[in-house]
């Protein structure tokens, strides 16, 4: 009776670790479309309506996502005008981050 008692606290445990990884990135896509879209293509697919605006599918391939989260921190600043400065508080970047991580795989 234990082991089950056990066994189903470890199970909602991790539940909850998954509805709030699964939140989490929904709040990135969501920063994402608000903010990215109208230049860069967010999805697993399409292209970027700013041909300089790399799609977000292929960051990982020029540098680990996770490495942003300073540069969002401090706020994203870059070479081209048409780029809006970004400062993100700490857990809009995770959940950025989270979403990022996810286009990945």
């Amino acid at each position: 009776m234990k082991t089950l008692i056990v066994l189903a606290v470890l199970g909602l445990a991790g539940l909850t670790a998954t509805t709030a990884q699964g939140s989490q990135v929904q709040r990135g896509q969501a920063f994402a479309q608000a903010n990215c879209a109208a230049c860069h293509a967010i999805g697993r697919s399409g292209e970027s309506s700013l041909r300089t605006a790399p799609p977000f599918r292929t960051l990982h391939l020029r540098y680990p996502v996770e490495t942003l989260a300073e540069s969002l921190a401090e706020g994203i600043m870059t070479a081209h005008p048409a780029m809006p400065q970004f400062r993100l508080e700490a857990g809009e970047i995770g959940d950025f981050i989270a979403y990022l991580k996810t286009l990945e795989q």
